[in-house]
């Protein structure tokens, strides 16, 4: 396929359940997707715009995975029920990323506070928990979204870089 190579990153199908009792009745829709696969260059066609290392690379992409995750599903409803639905969602929507290795997201569920009539909350940046692993060439970065609460901020850095064996 061009220099690209398609590797199964879960070994399921990644499923959704929604459940609900509104409109008088017990609903449930389930939806699954195909395998969620990552991608893996084997020659990165895109290398050619990019000034720098392979190091350098390695932490902009963590620091972009990081970005989209906090800026694309905060706001997004959400119940205790559908909490890990959501972590799952986020993980496939950010694994299927060019030179994504892994990824685990987590919401705090001790925070977690349904509103109002309906009983939802909407994801806020203090109940977001993300780590991203990149590999670009022979470096691997591991980025970290968390909510700081000293600097009631939340955080995205490096928690490590370097060669696929770095500890």
């Amino acid at each position: 396929m061009g220099g690209i190579e398609l590797v199964p990153a879960v070994t399921h199908a990644f499923g959704i359940a929604h459940g609900g009792h509104s409109l008088g009745g017990s609903l449930l829709a389930q939806v699954i997707h195909p395998r969620v696969r990552a991608i893996r260059l084997s020659k990165d066609p895109t290398r050619e715009y990019f000034a720098g290392t392979d190091r350098d690379r390695a932490a902009f992409e963590a620091g972009i995975k990081l970005g989209s995750i906090l800026h694309q599903y905060v706001g997004t409803p959400l119940t205790e029920g559908t909490a890990r639905d959501l972590e799952r969602t986020i993980e496939a929507g950010t694994r299927v990323q060019p030179l994504v290795e892994d990824v685990r997201v987590r919401i705090d569920r001790k925070r977690l506070r349904a509103r109002g009539p309906y009983g939802y909350a909407s994801l806020s940046e203090d109940l977001l928990h993300a780590e991203v692993t990149v590999r670009v060439g022979r470096t691997r970065a591991v980025g970290v979204l968390r909510y700081i609460s000293d600097l009631d901020y939340p955080l995205m850095y490096l928690k490590e870089i370097g060669g696929p064996t770095n500890p």
